[in-house]
């Protein structure tokens, strides 16, 4: 089989809804390769959107599947439960940031972890409204997408959003947003639309993913939860994205000296299987009525075994640790490159959560066809890819964690290689 060929056929099956950002058909993967159809390889620096940070195929994660898999697949957690569920829990509740005693639920994806925490906020507060950010993403279901600042492509076309969603700006130093200017909007929320009264959380991810990489800064997280504590808000860190030693530390929020009241999580999660979580203040994770939260498939055996086994694997290999000198060592290269390259404005983010910024040198202006050329010349060179950003000129980073040394320096290499490409046209 060839690429062209399978793409010809997805043309022709598959919803022009879903989004492509490669036409490399996969075959098969390890660690921080990825072969495709045709036999041409590649080093993967997405990892599937943040998701594998144990790398592709861990020998430690297949066999917690392979022996899971040999007793069974599906028993539904609400009628048949199963151990190893209630370990993830305990494990979960153990390491999510917070003081206080916690509790968790299990669902399939990032998008329905949200959901269910607002689903949580609303009916602990008995309240409707939530705040969210500017440039944050948090799904495509109907809460989850009106919970994203960004219209194009999620909102585009879809109708009225989920009433009582209200967003406000979130802090991006390069483009002169601070975290005053966030606090203001909710103040003026506040004033002139909201009654503090009426808001059951405020949303946000640590690091935005979608948005652009863009760190919350400690001062932001500090005001927020000061502003919850005040209107008895309940405050939701999204760490979909962030979770799971990619910040170099297991959750983003280790490094802000504040909890949040209910955190969400999903990708790095299980290795590769869908499963998500929200973990919570107890008595928050508590106020649903028995069935008022689950799913079918919510905590799938698969995924359940996958996730202790990915905990297991962060904690034995000391991936933390490893995030902070993958990242330190990218962005000294970056810098190297920005010598030489005046596109880049800007180089950031914890731990392996690393993003460039490109703009044009003589107007500054966000520069998307640059940020895309050095994307397609990395692909033409072996070396996978994401971008992102409100401005689409922001290439993140997101190899996986166990990724070889030779690997990631031949990576760094491509990449390199690809700015001054892209630079000569």
């Amino acid at each position: 089989m060839m690429n062209a060929e399978v793409a010809l056929r997805r043309e022709d099956a598959i919803s022009r809804g879903v989004g492509m950002m490669t036409q490399i058909y996969a075959d098969r993967a390890l660690n921080a390769e990825v072969w495709d159809i045709e036999g041409n390889r590649y080093i993967d620096f997405a990892a599937g959107i943040a998701v594998v940070n144990t790398g592709h195929c861990h020998p430690r994660v297949m066999a917690a599947v392979t022996e899971q898999l040999g007793r069974f697949t599906h028993t539904c957690h609400q009628v048949m439960p199963y151990e190893n569920y209630i370990r993830l829990a305990e494990r979960l509740n153990d390491k999510v940031p917070g003081d206080f005693k916690k509790k968790t639920i299990f669902v399939t994806t990032g998008a329905e972890a949200c959901e269910n925490a607002v689903k949580i906020a609303r009916i602990a507060t008995g309240r409707n409204a939530v705040i969210a950010f500017g440039g944050g993403f948090h799904g495509r279901t109907f809460m989850g997408m009106s919970l994203t600042g960004k219209v194009e492509p999620y909102k585009k076309g879809f109708g009225a959003m989920m009433p009582d969603v209200f967003h406000v700006p979130f802090p991006m130093e390069p483009h002169g947003i601070s975290t005053k200017d966030a606090m203001a909007g909710i103040e003026k929320l506040f004033k002139s639309d909201l009654d503090p009264a009426r808001v059951a959380a405020i949303i946000f991810e640590p690091v935005q993913g979608e948005g652009g990489f863009y760190p919350a800064p400690a001062d932001l997280i500090k005001a927020i939860r000061a502003l919850c504590d005040t209107h008895g808000i309940v405050m939701i860190a999204d760490e979909v994205q962030t979770g799971f030693a990619r910040t170099g530390h297991l959750f983003a929020m280790e490094a802000y000296g504040v909890a949040a009241d209910l955190t969400t999580m999903a990708k790095g999660l299980a290795g590769g299987l869908p499963l998500a979580a929200v973990t919570g203040r107890a008595e928050l994770m508590d106020a649903a009525n028995p069935g008022g939260l689950g799913g079918t498939y919510a905590g799938n055996p698969l995924g359940i075994a996958a996730a202790n086994a990915v905990l297991d694997v962060i904690e034995d290999e000391d991936l933390c640790a490893r995030a902070n000198e993958l990242g330190s060592r990218l962005k000294q290269r970056l810098e190297s490159i920005r010598a030489t390259a005046p596109e880049i404005i800007d180089i950031r983010g914890p731990g392996f959560m690393v993003a460039v910024e490109f703009a044009n040198p003589g107007t500054h202006a966000p520069d998307a066809g640059f940020t895309a050329r050095v994307r397609a010349e990395a692909q033409k060179r072996g070396l996978i890819l994401l971008t992102c950003g409100v401005y689409g000129n922001v290439v993140r980073f997101l190899a996986p964690i166990t990724i070889p040394d030779a690997h990631f320096a031949e990576g760094l290499d491509i990449l390199e290689a690809s700015v001054i490409a892209a630079r000569n046209g």
